[in-house]
């Protein structure tokens, strides 16, 4: 920052502790600002710095109050008991020659404000004790006289603590009595193996994670002060691995600028340290509780840079979430607590669970782990054939729920990918515990027969409307969240078949499931050359360079105008219903990422790469908020899928069961970064040759697989 009145140059940064596999330490309630001030000019500067901040829990009259604190104030909000909870939030620096405000000049009006102010202006440095209560703001002061060509730099750190909500989410179940792990019933994450989660807590309301470490502010801002430096160095190292990286500039940031999602109130850790994820934030509350499955399909970032959280979820879905009989939640409770089973699982969010067991296994390299969820996955696994396939065609084609909040009916591509998907990673997983799988394997061999003939028109996977001959009876009398048919809506069933449908459309998510299946680790189940042509299709038909004539009565703000983006689904060969499925002509980022790295995983690069400049130049800052790609809410957990473009692009992934690295690259020598259950860094690969440089942890290779071929690691 330069101003012409102002004889320093000044550098501002702004971070918060993000360590890849070190959970803890980033999820500290922590932040930090540092100001660098470099002397350009020939005579020596003497300047104040200062901090100031107006009193923000100020609402409780003769009880918030402003407190010393190290080098610093604390804000204490005491909350009115019902909406709001007592607050501390700590703002100092280390710096010996700092000077605090404790209490603004009180009056009304802008007094204080103007007073603050008038100090600044005159740079003054106001040295005033604590009052009782009701300050109206506060300030620190640094003084400091700078030589030419000298530099300092101070740091502004900031600490928070509110250990009480009254935050709820779900309605609580019964928790299952009589429960066997070996059997399939989970009720703990104990009983899977993850202890470290078993913490004892009841209380009917969500705890924050940091207030099962630590008892107060001063705690928290005592950790933040000694481990400043080591946390920091620690960060340094991420961001420097990760900016290592030679893939194209719109590929970074569109993974650097949605990881901000994880430091936003999107995601929370509950008391016991497991995770619980809004889908996105509103101004003032969070967006669709509950680690939503079917939306948190998408985000392929935890999983590599803090496996063991993702592992949490797992827990939760197949523990608290999961009834005896296989059904699944795709909500849960708040705090964690068994759920009451009164609404459709979600189809894609609970075989998507299945595929996620098989990935974070590879990840984790944890057989034990395996082994103790095997049994939930498998009553999982049989739910979904029961449900959904009774009769055992390899489809998924009774009434099926979904991410587009709707139920889906007959079968079709994008759920059958799915379900390919998951009985490809359950037989995987039986495999390996020497399980008899053979049962699913005729059940695979049939759903892909099914989807690469009755379901592919030759050019794209569809759905084929059924809602007769099912063991689900009247469209009209089911539940779903559109509410009952009305008359009209009956006359249209008659017409047209149940409303919210696809048919013949060209759906952007129309094989989901097999790039989920990739980010898991497991090869195509469908034909490669038709999944291919499907995203080509998709490529063709709903990739609009210029959005003017596209008509959106849903919520056109994702994209319009002259703007590009990727449709959710268009009807190139006709089949268009009156209602078609909802959503169907918006555009959500996280698809759009899902499908530009998908082509790219099937060497349509520059297809790829037209679909994410289409989007991140949405989000170019002019319009829309770069670091905030919202869809329902801000900080939307779908975008999240955009870390998929590393291993697109590259291939880079590590099987922590077999010790391999695999490297497929499809845009010839690379640096990229990566992250695993025990370490960081970056992998290269240079005229064919791989390398690793191993920059946090350790990552315990044996061998290296390059497009398919055991090669030799680059020393």
């Amino acid at each position: 920052m330069q101003d012409k009145d102002i004889p320093l140059s000044i550098e501002l940064s702004g971070w918060s502790p993000f360590i890849p596999t070190d959970d803890d330490n980033s999820s500290l309630p922590v932040g930090a600002l540092e100001y660098k001030f470099t002397n350009t000019c020939t005579a020596k500067v003497s300047a104040v710095f200062s901090f100031n901040s107006r009193n923000f829990f100020g609402e409780q009259k003769g009880k918030d109050s402003i407190q010393p604190a190290n080098k610093g104030f604390t804000l204490k909000g005491t909350g009115n008991g019902e909406t709001t909870f007592p607050t501390d939030f700590t703002i100092f620096t280390d710096d010996k020659e700092t000077v605090v405000d404790h209490c603004w000049f009180r009056g009304g009006w802008w007094d204080p404000f103007t007073m603050a102010w008038n100090a600044i202006r005159d740079g003054l440095v106001v040295d005033n004790p604590p009052v009782p209560a009701d300050a109206p703001g506060a300030s620190l002061y640094v003084p400091f006289e700078l030589a030419p060509g000298k530099q300092k730099t101070i740091r502004v750190m900031m600490a928070w603590y509110s250990p009480q909500t009254q935050l709820t989410f779900g309605t609580p179940g019964k928790k299952k009595e009589g429960c066997d792990p070996a059997s399939g019933c989970c009720n703990s994450p104990a009983d899977i193996g993850l202890d470290k989660y078993d913490k004892d807590f009841d209380g009917k309301f969500y705890k924050p994670w940091y207030s099962s470490r630590f008892n107060g502010i001063e705690d928290v801002a005592g950790y933040w002060a000694q481990n400043y430096n080591t946390l920091k160095a620690k960060s340094q190292l991420f961001t420097q691995a990760f900016y290592a990286s030679t893939l194209p500039p719109e590929v970074i940031e569109a993974v650097a600028c949605n990881l901000s999602i994880l430091k936003s109130p999107t995601v929370m850790r509950q008391f016991d340290g497991r995770l619980w994820n809004f889908e996105g934030c509103g101004d003032d509350s969070g967006c669709c509780h509950g680690s939503c499955t079917h939306v948190w399909n998408y985000a392929q970032a935890i999983p590599h840079l803090f496996p063991a959280l993702e592992r949490s979820l797992r827990a939760t879905e197949f523990c608290e979430d999961q009834a005896e009989d296989g059904h699944q939640t795709f909500r849960t409770n708040l705090p964690i607590q068994p759920v009451a089973h009164d609404f459709h699982s979600a189809a894609d969010g609970q075989l998507g669970g299945i595929m996620k067991v098989y990935r974070d296994w590879r990840i984790s390299g944890d057989n034990t782990w395996l082994k103790k969820i095997y049994p939930m996955v498998k009553v999982s696994m049989d739910y979904c054939i029961k449900t959904w396939d009774p009769r055992h065609k390899g489809v998924i084609e009774e009434p099926h729920h979904n991410t587009y909040d709707i139920e889906f009916w007959g079968a079709d591509g994008m759920h059958t990918s799915f379900y390919l998907g998951a009985l490809h990673s359950f037989i995987a997983m039986g495999e390996f515990l020497k399980q008899d799988i053979s049962a699913y394997r005729d059940l695979q061999a049939k759903g892909k027969a099914m989807i690469e003939g009755e379901l592919y028109n030759g050019e794209f996977f569809i759905q084929e409307i059924n809602y007769t001959g099912l063991n689900a009876k009247d469209p009209s009398k089911e539940k779903s969240y559109g509410g009952a048919y009305s008359k009209e809506a009956e006359t249209l069933l008659k017409k047209e078949g149940p409303k919210y449908q696809y048919g013949k459309g060209c759906l952007s998510d129309g094989v989901l499931g097999a790039w989920i299946g990739r980010m898991c680790g497991i090869d195509d189940v469908i034909d490669s050359k038709k999944i291919n042509s499907h995203l080509q299709s998709v490529y063709k038909y709903n990739f609009k360079t210029d959005l003017s004539e596209h008509a959106n009565p849903q919520r056109p703000s994702f994209a319009l105008g002259n703007e590009a983006g990727l449709l959710l689904c268009t009807w190139p060969k006709g089949g268009k219903l009156s209602l078609p499925f909802v959503y169907s002509d918006e555009v959500w980022t996280g698809i759009e990422h899902q499908v530009a790295s998908h082509l790219m995983l099937t060497d349509n690069v520059e297809e790829g790469l037209n679909v994410l400049r289409a989007s991140r130049d949405r989000y170019d800052g002019r319009v829309r908020n770069p670091f905030n790609e919202y869809e329902c809410g801000h900080w939307y957990a779908r975008a999240l899928s955009s870390y998929g473009y590393l291993q697109a692009l590259t291939g880079v992934r590590f099987d922590a069961v077999t010790k391999t690295l695999h490297i497929d690259s499809k845009v010839g020598d690379f640096t990229s970064f990566l992250s695993t259950e025990t370490g960081f860094g970056t992998v290269s690969l240079k005229a064919g040759k791989p390398s690793m440089k191993v920059v946090y942890g350790s990552i315990d290779v044996q061998k290296v697989m390059v497009s398919r071929r055991e090669i030799a690691m680059s020393s």
